[in-house]
């Protein structure tokens, strides 16, 4: 497999100086805009990055400037992106550099991989476009690309996988233009080599793609079956008050959403009706807490919120208070904190906190 292989790269590299998008992050050298552009892309089409990458850099414009913001002012910024632990990751290496290392970047694949919230794929990514060193790429876009063209089925993600692709993709590297070549590799995949439906009659490797002359594409890359997806069924209750004011909670314990804000959450084993929510001891213990009046439901239809581990099965009560704290919040205040897109939608829908 790994003879004969200079068709791949070559071609590549000229397709992609042909037809590459026109991005802020591939005008640039620096570590700072292509580390911030790369944690950004994880998980995230570049279609929705783009607008989240620009507003960090219009309010971050240096390492310096997003390591003297506060952690609320980051989660704020990153609403919407999911994945929270990378906005944490990247504030906690952003003050890591500017306190520990002066500043700059790590230079080495080594160091880099030592950074918080690096892994392989983005240590590679800065190693080779900021500092042409020949480090290869791998995500799900170079997977798919590589195991249709070269007819690998080994599962992606298995530990034998891992290497094997790693390997090949460090074989195929170019390296005169190893930025060229991974953002090459990652482009094509993106726009041409998509997972369903790619353009393979037009396609520059149609000849050669061993999945398209054996007719696998819509099988490759294999990928062993992933862990069954739970359901959760989570009950906030949204307290109102005469005076306009509401109470959000932080999210302290480990998890995706760890320092984000919530309403008071109640969590029952099924979906819950009024009575069967009043009759948990969580709701009772807030309901003390705040005096609150007989919730009433707002959505009559259950919101479903997926993540990649569970599905949220989800109803907002809204229940009157007599008693709010003095650390409750002006309804205004409530679209200042972070909040999981989940909350933020609701806050933003909701008639009483937008008047």
């Amino acid at each position: 497999m790994l003879e004969n292989t200079t068709f791949f790269t070559k071609n590549l590299i000229t397709w992609y100086l042909q037809n590459k998008r026109e991005l802020p992050w591939r005008r640039t050298k620096d570590p700072y805009k292509v580390w911030l552009s790369e944690i950004i892309l994880q998980q995230t089409r570049v279609a929705q990055g783009l607008p989240y990458y620009e507003k960090f850099i219009s309010a971050f414009p240096e390492v310096r400037d997003l390591a003297e913001a506060s952690e609320e002012e980051v989660l704020k910024l990153w609403q919407g992106l999911g994945y929270y632990s990378r906005a944490r990751n990247l504030h906690f290496t952003a003050q890591h550099i500017d306190s520990n290392l002066d500043g700059r970047f790590p230079n080495t694949f080594e160091e880099l991989l030592k950074l918080k919230g690096v892994g392989d794929y983005t240590a590679s990514a800065i190693a080779s476009i900021c500092f042409d060193l020949p480090a290869a790429v791998v995500d799900g876009n170079v997977y798919r690309v590589l195991s249709r063209v070269f007819g690998i089925d080994t599962p992606i993600n298995s530990t034998a996988g891992i290497k094997e692709f790693k390997k090949l993709a460090q074989h195929l590297i170019d390296p005169k233009e190893p930025g060229t070549f991974n953002q090459a590799v990652m482009e094509f995949g993106a726009r041409y080599c998509v997972p369903q439906n790619p353009k393979c009659e037009g396609c520059i490797f149609s000849d050669k793609c061993e999945a398209y002359k054996s007719r696998k594409v819509d099988v490759l890359p294999v990928k062993t079956k992933k862990t069954k997806v739970k359901t959760h069924h989570f009950n906030y209750i949204v307290p109102i008050s005469e005076v306009n004011k509401s109470v959000l909670e932080q999210r302290t314990q480990k998890g995706i959403w760890q320092n984000l804000y919530q309403f008071p959450l109640v969590e029952t084993k099924m979906e819950a009706n009024k009575q069967q929510l009043m009759d948990e001891t969580e709701f009772q213990k807030i309901s003390e807490k705040l005096k609150l009046e007989t919730p009433v439901l707002y959505n009559e239809e259950v919101i479903i919120h997926k993540l990649s581990h569970k599905h949220l099965h989800t109803k907002f009560w809204i229940a009157e208070s007599n008693l709010l704290e003095e650390e409750a919040l002006d309804y205004v205040d409530l679209h200042r904190l972070p909040v999981p897109r989940l909350i933020a939608k609701f806050i933003s829908e909701f008639p009483p906190f937008n008047n």
